[in-house]
């Protein structure tokens, strides 16, 4: 049969509404020149993004140094062509998230990781705190992330069809669910809950499980594997990541506090168990999931876990947040018990505030 590529045909993945909410908008207001404040990674058309809000951009070509936008491509593009295409549509919510009638696009040609979209510019500063978009110091901006995905059109036996998209993610994690050839059980101490697994699929995307099933951390060749300092929702979740690369358990359905809290609280999980699994990816997920989440009674406990699983990012956001604080915003983190555990669990982290502090006023 011979089957030959004769064109491209294209289609669009479109993320689901993300909604970016700025709280302590009058902090952005002593921000630098050029700072951003980073959202994602978002997953969409196979590719990994994040968004980037510039309070005051100075490269956006006005007087004003407005709000804008832009879309960073974060994985290595995925195609044949070497390169791929997207855009991002973003505009204002009131106060009731009803969202302005004025849409931004900034759209690009991505060749490789790190590439960045032009700018979707909102509006001048000035004009957004007399828009009535900002209420009780935040706002929000509602974006949507569109992928163009090339599928190529084949000539097989004289006819023409189109190539389908991918789905590998989901015929893998039909194995997972199915337990069709697994060979390896996981059973977790708390709940004596237990999982049908199979080695090959968990080794050759964890090392640490290459090493605990077939290297010298081999578990003496046990169908059965003891999970211990675990809850059982947390390994789930790992285990569907390793067979699907999606975490649904970090998606906010509702949008209300008790949804988001518990969104944030699995990802806290998360994190530390992608740290223990070697899991990288997922690792950078929970990150950016946790980072949308700093404020006066989270800062502390986050800033912790950060530290304590080796997350960079998340790390100097929340010595950030800290200590560009107003003094009443110092005093009720100050205040909080995550920050008197921190004090305890991760003194020298208490320099690195200080550091940036100091720097900050100089």
């Amino acid at each position: 049969m011979d089957s030959t590529a004769m064109k491209k045909l294209t289609g669009v993945e479109r993320s689901k509404e993300i909604h970016l909410k700025v709280e302590g908008h009058s902090l952005t207001m002593v921000m630098d020149n050029g700072e951003f404040i980073r959202s994602g990674p978002w997953h969409v058309g196979g590719h990994d993004w994040d968004i980037e809000l510039r309070p005051k951009d100075p490269w956006a070509g006005r007087r004003d140094n407005p709000l804008t936008l832009l879309l960073t491509l974060r994985s290595h593009p995925r195609t044949g062509s070497g390169s791929v295409k997207a855009s991002l549509t973003c505009c204002l919510l009131d106060p009731k998230l009803k969202p302005s009638s004025e849409k931004r696009i900034a759209s690009h040609k991505f060749s490789k990781s790190g590439d960045y979209s032009c700018r979707a510019v909102i509006m001048a500063r000035g004009e957004l705190e007399a828009s009535g978009y900002v209420s009780d110091d935040s706002y929000v901006v509602q974006c949507f992330i569109a992928v163009l995905i090339e599928q190529p059109e084949m000539v097989v036996d004289g006819l023409n069809v189109v190539s389908p998209l991918s789905e590998l993610h989901v015929q893998i994690g039909g194995l997972l669910e199915s337990k069709t050839g697994a060979d390896v059980t996981f059973v977790v101490s708390s709940s004596g809950e237990a999982f049908a697994a199979h080695k090959a699929i968990l080794a050759s995307r964890s090392p640490v499980s290459m090493a605990e099933l077939y290297g010298a951390m081999k578990e003496k060749s046990s169908p059965r594997i003891e999970i211990k300092d675990m809850e059982a929702p947390v390994f789930k979740a790992i285990l569907h990541f390793v067979y699907t690369d999606t975490v649904p358990e970090l998606d906010d359905h509702n949008g209300d506090d008790e949804s988001t809290a518990a969104a944030a609280a699995m990802a806290q999980h998360l994190l530390a168990g992608a740290d223990r699994y070697g899991l990288e990816r997922l690792k950078l997920i929970c990150e950016g999931k946790l980072a949308e989440r700093v404020d006066v009674d989270t800062v502390s406990t986050t800033l912790a876990l950060a530290e304590q699983h080796d997350c960079s990012h998340l790390k100097a956001k929340c010595v950030e947040f800290i200590a560009a604080g107003t003094p009443e915003n110092l005093d009720a983190v100050l205040a909080t018990e995550g920050y008197k555990h921190l004090e305890i669990s991760g003194p020298s982290v208490l320099t690195d505030i200080l550091r940036v502090s100091r720097g900050r006023k100089n």
